[in-house]
């Protein structure tokens, strides 16, 4: 690996994201920072002798930029059992792949396992706690859901957390019952803290999915999901729920040289009031581990049927969705993180929550108004015309992840009918002048950038169906959303984002340009060379 000490890129496609100069010929790099971009008689004079990159036709961008994505949660989940759809595509799948496992742990150990998807089984029964009782009953099971938002329990776990057969849903969440009011073993939202072992409890702020853990299987995830961000060109991963959990193991991982990316924490708002007893609000912290926007969650999950619809969704008209607050409440606590110099992110899915969010947002601006808050709504995934525009009119940016729209899609337009092609409105928001941002939500969906791209630009679900084709981007303003505009998202922009003198040297190389391929094509263009801090930290074949 290089030290990057004085580098020039040179001989290929050179995308800046810098609207003054879009395009160059080389990039000089000196030390950690970007040293002169333009020609390359330009780039020679500033830095002298210099180490050439010789990029070979290549594309080099910026250092791609995750908004928003659950860092540490992706690396825990690539330790965990595999259920994901298509390798498990049946409740049957399911209960094979735990019994599996349980013939490899000991019993009373828990099996935790990542990623089932109900909805894509050919009868879509969620499975309950009964089938994993016929994978084992001398181990705890938790299986969560693809979406993030929901946990399977087998009747040993219920059991050793203390959860009675007909324990009341918690506020912010739901125990899924069979018929006769018994806990199917499905915990929804805030319900999963009740039957997981926590490490931290956040109440009804949002799903808890921060169980227990030695500090140095935390800091093994971070490092284990770090590596594989930096393959896939990403250089600065926002995580989207941080707890004392989880900035224990990144600045343990930093400590130890062990934090692969550059990691800005969004902590979660069941911590509000302890920042706020220090006189403490973000962005604090420096180049490779900060603090950011704080994280507040309005609603479900659209994928696992809980968010916040102004009107009911689901084959029957099934799914009415839910909050995690109550709306008086919500714009007091969002009129306290903004008046103390927040930023501060909403995860708001259904146009329900997003009117909810919009309601608090403006409220707490209007009555502490501040330059510049920069408010951000997390996946906005059915915002209405009318909401599009205040956005627009509150300075809001949008968080949003396209992939969500394959993965899921055919479920959407199952569930949603017309409605499902007013999801993730992306041409109409840029239109209207909101800052559109792109990124993963990883674990819940592919981490790869070049993924989140193509989608945005393809709209297309699993099966090929067009979802709102519309609200499509170009690969241009894909690109930006992930790299200038998420920078400008979590306040960076001065360092990261574009290719521009002085800006720190996380640049990206890709094995060919996007420009003119198909979007299906676009995934599969291999990521040739990460560098971050002007070093090269991944090189393909090295």
């Amino acid at each position: 690996m290089s030290t990057g000490e004085r580098l020039v890129f040179a001989g290929g496609v050179i995308r800046t994201m810098d609207p003054a100069a879009p395009t160059a010929e080389a990039v000089a790099v000196e030390g950690s920072r970007i040293a002169a971009v333009g020609t390359l008689d330009e780039v020679r004079s500033r830095v002298g002798r210099a180490e050439r990159i010789d990029l070979q036709g290549r594309l080099l961008l910026p250092g791609f930029i995750d908004a928003h994505n659950h860092y540490l949660a992706t690396g825990e989940s690539m330790a965990s059992v595999d259920v994901r759809f298509p390798a498990v595509g049946s409740t049957g799948e399911l209960v094979r792949a735990i019994a599996a496992a349980a013939q490899k742990i000991p019993p009373g150990q828990w099996i935790r396992a990542w990623g089932f998807d109900h909805a894509k089984y050919g009868d879509r029964r969620p499975p309950n706690r009964w089938d994993l009782d016929g994978a084992t009953t001398r181990h705890p099971v938790a299986v969560s859901h693809i979406s993030g938002h929901c946990v399977l329990v087998n009747s040993m776990a219920l059991s050793l957390r203390g959860i009675d057969e007909f324990a009341p849903d918690p506020a912010g969440g739901v125990f899924a019952r069979e018929p006769d009011g018994r806990l199917s073993g499905l915990c929804e939202d805030s319900a999963m803290g009740l039957v997981l072992p926590v490490a931290v409890g956040i109440g009804s702020h949002g799903p808890n999915f921060h169980t227990q853990a030695p500090l140095e299987e935390l800091v093994s995830a971070a490092e284990r999901a770090g590596r594989a961000f930096v393959a896939a060109g990403l250089t600065t991963v926002c995580d989207a729920q941080v707890t004392s959990r989880e900035l224990e193991a990144y600045r343990e991982a930093r400590r130890l040289g062990r934090l692969p990316v550059r990691t800005v924490c969004m902590p979660l708002s069941h911590q509000l009031d302890s920042y706020q007893a220090i006189g403490l609000a973000g962005p604090l912290g420096d180049d490779w581990l900060s603090i950011g926007a704080m994280k507040f969650y309005a609603d479900g999950s659209l994928i696992g049927g809980t968010a916040a619809f102004s009107a009911p969704y689901g084959e029957h008209g099934e799914f009415a969705g839910s909050l995690f607050w109550e709306p008086e409440a919500f714009g007091v606590a969002i009129a306290q993180a903004h008046q103390a110099g927040w930023q501060i992110g909403v995860h708001a899915q259904g146009d329900r929550a997003i009117g909810m969010t919009l309601k608090a947002l403006g409220a707490a601006c209007a009555a502490h108004p501040r330059p510049d808050p920069r408010h951000r709504i997390e996946h906005a995934g059915f915002p209405t015309p009318a909401q599009i525009d205040r956005m627009a009119e509150l300075g809001v940016l949008t968080i949003n992840q396209p992939t969500y729209l394959r993965d899921s899609g055919d479920e959407f337009l199952l569930r949603l009918g017309g409605r499902a092609h007013r999801l993730l409105p992306l041409r109409d928001q840029l239109d209207r002048g909101v800052t559109v941002v792109l990124s993963s939500d990883s674990d819940v969906a592919s981490f790869r950038p070049l993924d989140t791209i193509a989608n945005a630009v393809h709209r297309r679900t699993a099966r090929g169906s067009a979802i709102g084709a519309d609200q499509r981007l170009s690969v241009e303003e894909a690109l930006r959303a992930h790299t200038a505009d998420a920078a400008f998202a979590m306040r960076r922009e001065r360092d990261i984002g574009s290719i521009k003198a002085g800006k720190l040297a996380d640049l990206v190389a890709l094995e060919r340009d996007l420009a003119g391929l198909h979007p299906s094509d676009i995934p599969g263009v291999p990521v040739w060379m990460t560098v971050i801090d002007g070093a090269i930290v991944h090189q393909a074949n090295h």
